[in-house]
């Protein structure tokens, strides 16, 4: 009898157990059937707003009701104290380094940058994530040849690199509206802040591209060494110079002087090269004639194209100095591997409503640099008798 009581006590525990197992499981899978309908209403709710704004949230700003708009509704209309996160810009301190603008207003700044911006939209345009940046060029060449199948290949001689590194700078815009303005709903302030910069940004980095010092600033083409060997003779980061021959004007037979500035380029570089000069150049360059009386300038084909000069387009840039004696008023070049501009990916900025009010100001920065790649890819034209 014992015996058998304990036989049925162990079965009935074991009974007990797999009961409990067994509402455990159904506790369990009615929890995961509950979160899966919430994870579902949230996704739905999240599909549901960014449809209704038409884009993605905005890198580097996000509010608690995940809009696209948090960046510009709150902080560029309200300021930081109205709560939305952002992404610091310097890593040592937020609000007195700026905030990083998001990638979509990153987007419009380069795009208007591109279309305003003449030797941007001709160079090579790099992104960097850091301060600086650097390439290695080879000036000599890799050393090639032919053999037979199971022939001794030579070694050859090796390569010389160079390293270039185009100076950088912090480009920095000041643009202001009123408070007013900011809190007008119908003014589209990321449209206006995107062009306001873009502007500002392009005047200034225009000059330097061409004219610029090096020191802070991107180098530009016209500061470089020059010297009127060719470039089998001429040291590696000298731009070449061809003399026109008569001093702060074109000789009789100008066409000759510019057929001799296209040649001098070699023939690999002549595919995608530009002729780039200011109005005023161009303006005397348009009035030339061949012998049988066609111009040598032609108009572009459709609107928007450029006008071409011996069948290479011409570049207005107003950061080219007029015709002078001594002057480098023309330059021909393909400057998409003759310079170089590297720049930060992100634009930072900081809101200011303090120093001029009632406006507010949007001081933007941006880390960008530049400086000639390749110099035999460029080449002068100076205004002089030698």
């Amino acid at each position: 009898m014992e015996t058998a009581g304990m036989d049925y006590e162990t079965k009935a525990d074991t009974g007990t157990d797999v009961l409990e197992a067994s509402f455990d499981a159904v506790a369990a899978e009615a929890a995961i059937g509950a979160l899966k309908a919430e994870l579902g209403t949230l996704r739905q709710q999240v599909e549901a707003r960014v449809r209704a704004d038409g884009r993605p949230a905005l890198t580097g700003a996000k509010s608690e009701d995940g809009t696209a708009r948090a960046f510009v509704e709150r902080y560029l209309r309200q300021g930081a104290m109205a709560g939305v996160e952002l992404k610091s810009f310097v890593g040592t301190s937020d609000g007195a380094g700026g905030y990083a603008v998001p990638e979509e207003i990153d987007a419009r700044i380069d795009a208007v940058l591109k279309s305003i911006s003449p030797i941007r939209s001709l160079a090579n345009v790099v992104k960097v994530g850091s301060a600086g940046y650097r390439k290695l060029i080879t000036t000599g060449g890799v050393a090639s040849g032919w053999a037979a199948e199971d022939g001794v290949r030579p070694l050859g001689e090796t390569p010389t690199f160079v390293e270039v590194a185009p100076p950088m700078g912090d480009l920095y815009a000041n643009p202001a509206a009123s408070q007013a303005m900011l809190d007008d709903a119908a003014f589209d302030v990321e449209d206006w802040l995107a062009r306001e910069i873009a502007a500002e940004f392009a005047r200034a980095e225009g000059a330097a591209f061409v004219n610029g010092s090096g020191i802070n600033r991107p180098k530009g083409f016209l500061n470089y060494p020059m010297s009127t060997a060719s470039d089998a003779t001429r040291p590696f980061g000298t731009v070449q110079v061809l003399p026109t021959g008569v001093a702060g004007a074109f000789p009789v037979g100008a066409a000759d002087k510019l057929i001799d500035l296209v040649q001098a380029l070699r023939a690999p570089y002549r595919q995608g090269a530009s002729f780039v000069m200011n109005a005023a150049t161009s303006a005397t360059i348009r009035k030339f004639k061949t012998a049988d009386g066609a111009f040598l300038w032609q108009p572009g084909l459709a609107a928007g194209q450029p006008d071409s000069l011996l069948g290479y387009p011409v570049v207005e840039s107003e950061d080219m100095p007029d015709i002078e004696a001594g002057s480098l008023s023309i330059a021909f070049g393909n400057f998409a591997v003759g310079y170089l501009i590297a720049e930060r990916r992100e634009t930072g900025i900081l809101r200011d409503p303090y120093s001029n009010k009632p406006f507010v100001h949007f001081y933007a920065t941006k880390r960008i640099g530049g400086g000639v790649a390749n110099s035999e890819a460029i080449k002068l034209m100076r205004f002089s008798a030698a």
